[in-house]
């Protein structure tokens, strides 16, 4: 039986003080991946890293810049909005843990802490962050075929087509659609269209090899594909390998006109580095390539010329 290993949560300690990093790092460093910052400054450049942090333990008294001018500046910024955050501080009054708390920290801690109660209260929010990230992934993923859904391409399309513009490269988008896929739920019943549709959107994905470019439901029996740095050819080759390995699947179809086995069409728009396309006109331009595709013949690619 495959077991499934627990992700090792990251926590950011962020104090002035080499003492208090090397208490609170020596307390946690067992049960978590610990970073370090000695400046707010530092603090805000590591969350908005790549790999964020799931916890910050914030000091509040720090040269140049304070921890409540830190946390606001992470609670400000979409990127950093959601990661918690717990002071933790020799600021003891009443009024100063409430300016804590309201402007987005989950829990305020009080120096001298008890270890023992400071380690459970740090686990308990870890625990919930960890919750958190499974439902906001489980939201993104489509519940049928288990690959991005349209909430996901719509959020990391509008990412990856800033980023083509940013690094001034092409472009591509694929809509692809079964062929007869109506006529196959009618005929064979929808549990078998559900079985169909997981094996076509699984091969798609492994056809898929480079790390930027993904595959997403786009709604029934509709798929969306992105791809950047690659050139009109590219996508043709991709376009012919996605037709060869869905017909490979030799999943039989005896009421479709387009082939004996489940086949699909694949409409393609293209963007070089010197055309100026919006995302939502490549996306409608996609849309009619596969229009035409699906109206001459199926089980074939159109790629707007």
């Amino acid at each position: 039986m495959e077991v499934i290993k627990k992700r090792k949560a990251t926590i950011l300690i962020v104090d002035d003080m080499v003492a208090n990093i090397a208490l609170l790092s020596d307390l946690l460093k067992d049960d978590y991946d610990v970073k370090i910052a000695k400046s707010g400054a530092k603090a805000i450049e590591i969350a908005g890293g790549y790999e964020k942090p799931d916890l910050i333990l914030l000091d509040v008294v720090m040269p140049e810049m304070d921890g409540y001018e830190v946390c606001k500046i992470l609670k400000s910024n979409a990127s950093t909005h959601d990661i918690p955050i717990i002071f933790v501080t020799g600021n003891d009054s009443d009024i100063d843990e409430e300016r804590g708390l309201n402007l987005g920290a989950v829990d305020y801690i009080k120096k001298p802490f008890n270890p023992s109660i400071a380690k459970i209260r740090v686990r308990n929010h870890i625990n919930l962050k960890l919750k958190s990230d499974m439902l906001e992934e489980l939201s993104m993923c489509d519940a049928l075929t288990h690959i991005p859904n349209r909430r996901n391409f719509n959020e990391r399309f509008e990412v990856k087509y800033k980023e083509s513009l940013r690094d001034k490269m092409s472009f591509g988008v694929m809509m692809i659609d079964v062929d007869f896929f109506k006529l196959y739920n009618d005929n064979y019943g929808h549990g078998r269209g559900d079985s169909a549709l997981i094996k076509v959107a699984h091969t798609l994905q492994k056809n898929l090899k480079r790390p930027f470019e993904m595959v997403a439901r786009y709604g029934g029996e509709e798929f969306v594909v992105i791809l950047k740095d690659i050139d009109k050819d590219g996508l043709k080759k991709v376009a012919e390998s996605l037709l060869d390995s869905i017909q490979e699947l030799k999943i039989p179809h005896e009421y479709s006109a387009a082939s004996s086995y489940i086949s699909i069409s694949i409409g393609i728009s293209f963007k070089d580095v010197t055309e100026e396309k919006s995302k939502d006109q490549l996306l409608e331009e996609s849309d009619s390539a596969l229009y035409e595709a699906k109206t001459t013949g199926r089980n074939k690619y159109v790629i707007v010329a």
